[in-house]
């Protein structure tokens, strides 16, 4: 049975620290949680009997969400030259983005977006985002839209869809090697790294083998990294990525999902899912 709501939110409120207006999904397998005060970004995904939360959301940016990059605008990100970027959570100073619109079921969650600039902290008028989420099983399915009506020609960016990022526990990332069509495991460190993968997935493990993964069939690299000397800070990171420009009238969709479990088990999920397709 699903259930959605504050239910879950009181339950968890000493996990969340209390922080935010969250709207959870969890169907008895997996629970998944959005936080409304962050442009109804994804920052909760657990197995239902866990208070475990597997994503990091220490910050705007790091939740489970649409981001995209252009061209350099004149903003500023702590000291850092920085670019047209629309952010579904919010700026890095954590002023939130506008939700538009919520639309809830009892299996599903549907929220639209108006996102704001990382960097400025200014609202985007040319870009809408669009998520709907649903649980299938132990695994999230997480369908994205973005909506461009801006005028400016974008040059080529990498663009994360999405960026996951998980707690430091999650030391070991894992992925089946594009050159070698071997299983490779690696402990990346910082700056980021770029991998190539030959099947739609990639993970992140703990010693014990266990993790959540991310299923990734509309490319096939990524960038990586992990931050192990900030404190509260320290984070594992991937991003799947395509490479392409924001141009008028553009409209970009792309499917993805979220799975928890031991490697074989999120490989096996994810090659389901691409045989689905």
């Amino acid at each position: 049975m699903f259930f959605i709501g504050v239910f879950f939110f009181c339950l968890l409120g000493g996990v969340l620290g209390g922080q935010g207006n969250w709207v959870f999904l969890d169907n008895g397998k997996v629970r998944l949680g959005v936080n409304l005060d962050a442009g109804g970004s994804i920052g909760w995904f657990s197995r239902s009997d866990s208070k475990d939360n597997l994503l990091n959301a220490f910050d705007h940016g790091r939740y489970v969400q649409q981001s995209f990059y252009g061209d350099a605008d004149g903003s500023d990100w702590n000291g850092q030259p920085w670019r047209y970027n629309p952010v579904q959570g919010g700026s890095w100073k954590g002023v939130p983005a506008t939700v538009l619109e919520k639309k809830e079921t009892p299996t599903s969650l549907y929220v639209k977006t108006k996102p704001r600039q990382w960097a400025s902290g200014k609202d985007v008028d040319d870009m809408i985002l669009e998520e709907w989420l649903t649980l299938d099983g132990a695994l999230a399915r997480m369908k994205f839209r973005m909506t461009y009506t801006g005028t400016t020609e974008h040059k080529a960016r990498h663009q994360e869809l999405p960026a996951m990022f998980v707690p430091p526990r999650f030391d070991t990332l894992v992925f089946c090697d594009k050159a070698t069509g071997t299983i490779v495991r690696q402990q990346p460190g910082k700056p980021n790294e770029y991998i190539k993968f030959s099947e739609p997935w990639l993970a992140w493990v703990d010693a014990a083998g266990q993790g959540i993964g991310i299923y990734a069939p509309h490319t096939d690299f990524a960038t990586v990294y992990r931050v192990r000397d900030s404190g509260k800070g320290d984070v594992s990171y991937a991003a799947p990525l395509q490479t392409f420009g924001l141009k008028a009238g553009l409209v970009f969709e792309y499917d993805s999902a979220l799975i928890t479990g031991t490697v074989e088990e999120i490989r096996a999920v994810c090659t389901k899912l691409k045989a689905a397709r």
